[in-house]
């Protein structure tokens, strides 16, 4: 394995400092640094940008990051005991390299970060899609980052890109969709995992669109789609009974036949139906 810095390699560094890793944080530490150099390398041109990385671990993908070139870099790690392997780190690239301490959900990056801002992480497994979610849902668009390259379960990834009719197509593809564009770019076994996980992983790579692809409010659309996919196998004049009066008017009005289900119907048409309830508030 080449190696990417003179920095030692994670294997050392995490029996070093005794990073065993806790499955309560969702830990799986990936060791093989041409990996976390991939994935870097995923998230483009990194020369003048801050990255937000959250859960940073022994600091793997940390030094992918670095070594790629990235202005800057905001960890973010909840776990104590890996400091002091950060610390290493930020002593190897000057000024280049800042840890805060903490629960990724309660701290604002905003404050530490300077744009252009892309965000590159292997996401803690119990917290990857909330933050994903929060990324996409914004109070203003286009938000604070002009690209999310991150690792999930396989599974959750394929949610991500998923297409109208497929069984993984639902809330999280539309959220992702509207308003990005999104693509697998690396899988990854579980053999490149310490611990291995029981399910494979993908990095997954979204851009920021500058605008929605079709208009829409977002409030309005979040909730129209979130009661469309919380009873899947119903029909949506029955799924969505209960989201304003006339439901099949609505639906009517977005061209939806009402006996259709949640996972037929295409973005353009949820945005076409979130537009027809918003009229009639």
């Amino acid at each position: 394995m080449a190696a990417i810095d003179d920095l030692p390699p994670l294997r050392e560094v995490i029996e070093t400092h005794g990073l065993r890793a806790k499955k309560t944080l969702g830990q799986n530490f990936l060791l093989d640094l041409n990996l976390t150099a991939r994935i870097a390398r995923a998230a483009g041109d990194l020369a003048g940008s801050d990255i937000l990385e959250i859960g940073p671990g022994p600091g793997g993908l940390t030094r992918g990051l670095l070594a790629e070139g990235a202005r800057r870099v905001l960890a973010i790690e909840k776990d104590a005991r890996c400091m002091p392997a950060l610390e290493e780190i930020a002593a190897r690239y000057p000024g280049r390299l800042q840890v805060i301490e903490g629960d990724a959900l309660e701290i604002d990056p905003l404050t530490h970060l300077t744009p252009p801002i892309r965000v590159a992480a292997n996401l803690p497994y119990n917290v990857g899609t909330e933050l994903l979610v929060r990324w996409l849902t914004p109070k203003e668009w286009p938000p604070f980052w002009e690209s999310l390259t991150l690792m999930f379960q396989r599974e959750v990834a394929e949610r991500i890109v998923a297409a109208p009719g497929s069984k993984a197509y639902g809330r999280l593809a539309i959220l992702a969709q509207w308003r990005a564009s999104a693509r697998i770019v690396l899988d990854l076994p579980p053999q490149a995992f310490v611990p291995a996980p029981k399910v494979s992983s993908a990095v997954v790579h979204l851009t920021a669109l500058p605008a929605p692809r079709f208009p829409a409010d977002p409030a309005v659309l979040s909730r129209v789609v979130a009661a469309g996919f919380n009873q899947r196998r119903k029909m949506l004049r029955a799924s969505l009974k209960g989201v304003a009066p006339g439901i099949e008017d609505h639906l009517a009005a977005a061209g939806i036949p009402p006996t259709e289900r949640a996972e037929q119907v295409g973005l353009e048409a949820w945005c076409a139906l979130a537009r027809s309830v918003a009229a009639a508030q």
